[in-house]
């Protein structure tokens, strides 16, 4: 009798939680808190966080090998599938007539990967702390957060550094929802009233052909230049192409909606399933975090310079706020943008203008992986 409770008992979550599987059920609490109450980034966090507690429930074994959590990270993450879905959705979502229209903006897009790169050397230079041991890899991997995009950085990171992928999404996906927190002090501390407050010329119109012409160009110049990056760029330019070409309007709004839906759901699940406390809870962790908020400042930054730069050159008509939106976080950047111009003139809307750099950002970030991924990967 006295074993039949015990194996009951041994058989309960009671018996058998962790220390560390509270902190991490806890963690997942607090991004469903910051998704239902304050509403950053929703759509990802809410499955991310409920991932976390799920992968987190003892004997449930939800995010092991035959868990369910398991199976879909082994077929969406590992295979790289989901963050190929998501751009195809994105690519059909954006509209990339304010890049077409003012290409200057693409040296934007350029700057704000500054971060990237530089938040590779502070990895490495982390290597002097006791506790971390970053590779290159790891290091390249850990960058591509500054470029605030979270489906390239998962997959840069399942090919790059695995171990390492569910602190790499919650980094990328937690400082994309923190867009509208980070970039506005950054921004103000860079440029003056007088800046702030310059209005840009409306933009020419961008005619149909230009529109379907535009994403196999890129898709060209990217598959002779960068075969590596062909995958992002490659999805992202064929849900644009579903988007302007007017022909396949089924196929448009099933990338905009019913796709990009369910993988969103699946992949924020798959994340989740990365933060049992086993993996997440070390010292490599913390330093991410730290190192992912450096490179969003660092990107931020360029591109705001960046921007000043071009305001001197056109004797001022562009407004040096629009750089900030080259990071890939579309649209909220462009929309912190706007309301960050409106604050000076509230009469300035800087949204279309923003949408420029915000696109390249996008393109730059896929970009930047696919050096990365040619020079250190397998």
């Amino acid at each position: 009798m006295e074993d039949s409770i015990r194996e009951l008992w041994l058989s309960t979550g009671l018996a058998n939680f962790r220390l560390g599987q509270i902190l991490m059920m806890l963690v997942g609490g607090t991004l469903l808190f910051l998704a239902i109450r304050k509403k950053f980034e929703p759509l990802l966090l809410v499955p991310i966080g409920f991932g976390a507690i799920l992968s987190n429930i003892p004997i449930a074994a939800m995010a092991g090998p035959e868990g369910l959590l398991g199976y879909v990270y082994a077929v969406g993450i590992e295979t790289g599938v989901f963050p190929l879905l998501i751009f195809l959705g994105v690519g059909a979502l954006t509209d990339f007539g304010a890049l077409i229209a003012n290409p200057k903006t693409i040296l934007l897009g350029a700057a704000a990967q500054f971060g990237i790169f530089t938040t590779m050397i502070g990895a490495l230079l982390l290597n002097a702390v006791p506790g971390f041991d970053f590779t290159l890899a790891d290091a390249a991997s850990i960058g591509i957060i500054g470029g605030a995009d979270g489906p390239t950085a998962i997959f840069l990171a399942t090919r790059l550094a695995p171990e390492l992928l569910g602190a790499i999404a919650v980094a990328a996906y937690s400082y994309m929802a923190l867009v509208p927190i980070i970039q506005p002090p950054i921004m103000r501390l860079l440029t003056t009233k007088k800046e702030r407050a310059v209005v840009m010329q409306q933009m020419r119109p961008v005619s149909k052909l230009e529109r379907i012409l535009f994403p196999l160009t890129v898709l060209i110049v990217t598959a002779l230049l960068l075969p590596t990056a062909v995958p992002l760029i490659g999805m992202l330019t064929f849900g644009n192409l579903l988007r302007e070409c007017g022909v396949v309007e089924r196929l448009n709004k099933a990338a905009q909606n019913e796709i990009i839906n369910i993988v969103t759901i699946f992949l924020g699940l798959a994340v989740g399933s990365k933060l049992s406390a086993d993996q997440f809870l070390r010292v490599e962790t913390l330093g991410i975090l730290v190192l992912g908020a450096i490179a969003f400042g660092i990107g931020t930054a360029a591109g705001v310079l960046m921007g000043k730069i071009m305001c001197w050159a056109t004797g001022g008509k562009v407004n040096p706020l629009i750089g900030a939106a080259g990071v890939s976080a579309v649209p909220m950047a462009a929309r912190v943008v706007n309301k960050v111009g409106q604050e000076t003139d509230e009469n300035n809307f800087l949204l279309m203008h923003a949408m420029g750099p915000n696109v390249a950002g996008v393109i730059g970030s896929a970009v930047a992986a696919g050096v990365l991924l040619a020079l250190l990967g397998p």
